[in-house]
């Protein structure tokens, strides 16, 4: 699928022709067939669209014939286990024309497609890269965010569970950071290289852009790498605590089944068919049961002494 953008006036609306000049083409997974309507439309090489649609394509750029590929990674929210991960988006510039591909919809792209984005124009393809970097960097901060706040549920929890589904939540998240650590790094010298690029016209009104975008990636690599430092750190500690947990829960029960078995044992002992103790006694049965009640007493006692108790 793709749809055909165009601004006028700051106002951001559909047409159904791509080979005009200034216009935003978005292609989201697109078949075969489409890639080729774009290419023959806006003279794309084949190949930068196609390279995108790889779920594994690292971020990087490109040059061929005045076109510029730039490849990022974007944050995504993969299923209802919210599980962050990455995914490339492939942003094309031309002479005429900004296309961005990806192989789903992104909420990078949203706001653009919402007209919510101050200064956005199509036609001013420099710009409108810088701001969907911008946008991405932000975007990380914000499921950064969110990933602070489900860690810390996830702690309170812990401090009374002795199960593994938080420790799972836990490694998820984990998981996302890594992702969202190593994308991060690589837009970082995408962004980087963009500033050296030759192929890219940066005007002097979009420098300061660039630049805060810079900052604003720098930010997110930070706070993910301290965040899965922290999250390492405490699937760490509450793997011990729950296992210490589970210690204490087994030393009680060997404790009342030692307590236990003292009273058995002497009931055992009166049960026998040979001449004992206490056998004709008019008060036998309370003095056994004295007896045992003594015993676990004591067996109490000796346990509680040893701190097994």
């Amino acid at each position: 699928m793709f749809t055909v953008y165009s601004t006028i006036d700051s106002i951001i609306m559909n047409t159904d022709k791509p080979e005009a000049k200034g216009t935003w083409i978005n292609m989201i997974n697109p078949t075969g067939e489409e890639i080729e309507l774009v290419t023959k439309a806006t003279g794309i090489e084949f190949d930068f669209i196609k390279d995108v649609l790889d779920d594994d394509e690292r971020p990087r750029i490109e040059t061929e014939d005045n076109e510029l590929l730039v490849i990022i990674n974007v944050p995504i929210i993969q299923n209802a286990t919210v599980i962050y991960e990455t995914i490339p988006l492939g942003i094309i510039i031309t002479k005429d024309h900004f296309v961005t591909v990806c192989l789903q919809e992104v909420d990078v792209l949203k706001d653009f497609l919402n007209g919510k984005v101050r200064g956005m124009s199509t036609s001013k393809k420099t710009r409108f890269l810088f701001q969907i970097l911008y946008k991405s960097a932000s975007l990380y901060l914000t499921l950064l965010r969110e990933i602070e706040k489900k860690t810390n549920e996830i702690e309170s929890g812990l401090h009374k569970s002795m199960k593994n589904k938080e420790l799972i939540r836990l490694l998820n998240l984990q998981k996302s950071l890594v992702y969202f650590t190593t994308s991060l790094k690589s837009n970082e010298q995408v962004m980087e290289k963009l500033l050296r690029t030759k192929a890219l016209e940066v005007y002097e009104e979009d420098q300061d852009l660039l630049e805060d975008v810079i900052i604003e990636n720098k930010q997110a690599v930070e706070m993910a790498e301290t965040y899965s430092n922290i999250l390492s750190s405490m699937m760490t500690s509450f793997s011990s605590i729950i296992s210490n947990n589970l210690n204490i829960v087994m030393k009680f029960l060997a404790s009342i089944t030692i307590i236990l078995a003292l009273p058995t044992m002497l009931a055992s002992f009166f049960g026998m068919n040979v001449k004992i103790p206490l056998q004709t006694a008019d008060h036998g049965f309370e003095i056994v049961v004295g007896m045992s009640v003594v015993l676990c007493v004591g067996g109490i006692a000796f346990l509680m002494n040893r701190k097994m108790f």
